[in-house]
């Protein structure tokens, strides 16, 4: 069975909410199964490796899971207007993914959480779909035939699926932010079965 692959880093846990969502999105679609993976946390000076597995959530991701994916759905939190650390640092390290074109032609998308309404949610979108497009990706974003995506009043993009956690790092989504994620993850595997 083709699986998507919903890789993202969270930090307050709203992205490994919209994640959950949107892999149950891909579920909705028969033939299709979602694959959930994290990436570890970077820091300026590392001071131990990060644990095989995590405590708790999804498992780190392997490049295998690139290969074996039939489409690839990234996640991560805004850092001023781009993705966080963990996450690019991750990317920086698919040279010979890139090279020997591992993920050519599968479609992907993006979905991110900011603090704010207007914390930078569509600018991080875009910059981590730069990266997918040298890839050779074939992006997809949320088509304004989703309801939701003209009555949200939080979260939600033409370019993925978005969360905005609040003052308090709030990680409950909306329902349409929700709904939205959802949408997001059968878009990518219905287009993921017409390119099979």
């Amino acid at each position: 069975m083709p699986e998507i692959l919903v890789l993202y880093y969270s930090r307050g846990g709203s992205v490994a909410r919209l994640a959950r969502q949107i892999a149950r999105g891909v579920g909705e679609v028969e033939g299709v199964a979602a694959r959930l993976r994290t990436v570890p946390p970077v820091a300026p000076v590392t001071r131990e490796t990060a644990p095989p597995e995590p405590e708790d959530g999804a498992p780190y991701v392997e490049t295998r899971d690139l290969a074996e994916c039939a489409g690839l759905i990234l996640g991560s939190p805004t850092r001023f207007g781009n993705m966080a650390a963990p996450m690019k640092h991750f990317l920086d390290t698919l040279g010979a993914e890139w090279a020997s074109g591992t993920l050519v032609g599968k479609p992907a998308a993006a979905f991110t959480s900011t603090a704010t309404q207007h914390g930078g949610q569509e600018s991080t979108l875009l910059t981590m779909l730069i990266p997918l497009l040298h890839h050779g990706c074939v992006i997809a974003g949320i088509p304004f035939t989703e309801p939701q995506l003209s009555t949200t009043r939080s979260g939600g993009t033409p370019y993925g699926a978005s969360h905005v956690a609040g003052a308090k790092d709030d990680p409950q989504l909306t329902d349409d932010e929700a709904a939205l994620a959802r949408a997001l993850g059968r878009r990518i595997a219905r287009l993921a079965l017409k390119l099979a």
